[in-house]
């Protein structure tokens, strides 16, 4: 992926190395099912089995900024935040008619607290709404690549894309209408809703990718193949099979097949017209 010579954004809080006051979470974190242990990025799926409840630890706040340019993991997410930065705030003005607003994004090591309430690594990279921040532990790459055998630099922006995606979703109210679906109590439509979320976003990660390679001419054949690769190991059936039984009622983020294939949606067409996953034409998505 061609990243170097761009511009980082300003928008990161760099929280690495502080502590969270009064612990982190409890065992309730530790036993995420095993979808949301690798990839539980979307806060109502943590909502939903008692993570990241108001109530948690205070933490030390830290001024969003630029990260140290000799950081090259941190710097490489930075620019990648830039891009989607640049990206969405052209779809807003041009295809929505809105204003863009940038998210932050908070680099940890641990655990930390946000607007949604506690969080370690190992709950993996999420979104909050209410205080529309991006967390991610940079541990989490290495458990990508190592234990599901996603890596690659392209990979690691498409997490960072798809947690910006449910920003966008939060802004276009999206995230509002599963938590709609979410209140009425029904564990089934609450999963099926979610699953639409999360293919939506992989559809805007790929909407994202198609618009910055135009913009920066940033993508090889090579990263496209890590970013399907990578969506196709985080697929529920693909990681529910690895504890050994998969439970197609229970999925929150949708399978290999469908990831990957709203991911390349996005990357072909570049539309977010072409993203409405909770259309009844896609009821089978």
């Amino acid at each position: 992926m061609k990243w170097q010579g761009r511009r980082g954004s300003g928008n990161i809080e760099d929280r690495r190395g502080l502590k969270a006051a009064g612990g982190g979470l409890g065992l309730g974190a530790i036993v995420l099912f095993l979808a949301s242990l690798f990839f539980p990025d979307a806060v109502p799926l943590l909502r939903m089995v008692g993570v990241g409840q108001p109530g948690a630890p205070s933490q030390q706040q830290v001024a969003p900024g630029q990260v140290d340019p000799n950081d090259s993991a941190a710097q490489f997410i930075s620019v990648t935040l830039a891009d989607t930065e640049e990206v969405w705030t052209e779809i807003f003005r041009e295809d929505l008619g809105a204003a863009y607003i940038k998210p932050t994004l908070v680099l940890f090591s641990g655990e930390t607290t946000s607007g949604c309430g506690a969080a370690e690594a190992s709950s993996g990279p999420f979104y909050c709404p209410a205080d529309r921040k991006v967390y991610l532990d940079l541990d989490f790459f290495r458990t990508l690549e190592r234990q599901l055998g996603a890596g690659g630099q392209f990979a690691q922006a498409y997490v960072v894309a798809h947690e910006v995606a449910h920003h966008v979703q939060n802004l276009t109210g999206a995230v509002r209408r599963v938590d709609q679906v979410r209140s009425a109590g029904n564990r089934l439509q609450t999963n099926q809703a979610t699953v639409r979320l999360e293919l939506q976003a992989d559809c805007y990660a790929g909407v994202w990718a198609n618009r910055a390679h135009e913009k920066f001419g940033s993508l090889t054949s090579q990263d496209l193949s890590e970013a399907l690769n990578a969506a196709a190991k985080i697929g529920d059936d693909a990681l529910q099979s690895r504890s050994g039984r998969v439970r197609p009622e229970s999925f929150t983020h949708g399978t290999s097949e469908q990831r990957q294939r709203w991911l390349t949606i996005g990357l072909r067409g570049g539309d977010i017209r072409q993203s409405d996953t909770f259309s009844p034409d896609y009821n089978d998505l």
